[in-house]
């Protein structure tokens, strides 16, 4: 194995570029968002030239991205004989409504070996937390879900009861209702600090 070299006098946009790649993100306020951040902090670390070493740090522990290629350009993105990954669409939960945020890698071996993967996907941020969501379901049941309420977005604790019906907690008072008057837009199926 070659060694790598750093050279401390890289261009820092650059790295900051392959960032924004890395995450799968269509622009630099995404990025931004992402590390809750305002848009001229990161304007300005793209005009200083100073080396993010802390946001290289966080892009390769969230989306497993080599770290060569992510400071220097070369070598591959993805090393695809360690890394065994999938892309989900990543969003973040803010004032009730979830925006979308590109996409995050995650790791295939936090599923069960012998299940397949689910088909429907996604990664929703809240609370500095990655919420997994599985979109593909088909009976609601007791757990953890993504809803939508009235239009306002939540993640709710759901549990059964009969005819029908589903007692709704998490957040604020708990209510029942019949299951056709809440939109529920998947299960949790994993979630993992950010930055953790």
């Amino acid at each position: 194995m070659a060694k790598f070299e750093f050279n401390p006098d890289v261009d820092a946009g650059e790295v900051l570029d392959r960032i924004v790649e890395a995450y799968g993100f269509n622009s630099k306020l995404m990025l931004a968002v992402h590390f809750n951040m305002a848009a001229s902090s990161l304007s300005s670390r793209y005009k200083r030239g100073i080396f993010p070493a802390d946001m290289v740090i966080c892009c390769v522990a969230e989306t497993g991205v080599n770290l060569e290629w992510l400071v220097s350009g070369q070598g591959k993105k993805f090393d695809d004989s360690i890394l065994d990954t999938l892309e989900i669409e990543n969003y973040k939960l803010v004032d009730r409504q979830i925006c979308e945020l590109g996409h995050v890698m995650i790791d295939k071996r936090m599923f069960p070996k012998n299940n397949p993967l689910p088909n429907d996907l996604i990664s929703v941020i809240n609370n500095e937390k990655h919420l997994i969501v599985n979109r593909e379901f088909s009976d609601v049941f007791d757990g953890k879900w993504l809803v939508d309420i009235e239009g306002k977005i939540s993640f709710r604790d759901l549990t059964l009861i009969p005819i029908k019906r589903v007692r709704v907690s998490g957040v604020g008072m708990a209510f029942d209702c019949d299951i056709s008057d809440i939109h529920v837009i998947g299960r949790v199926i994993g979630e993992f600090m950010i930055n953790g």
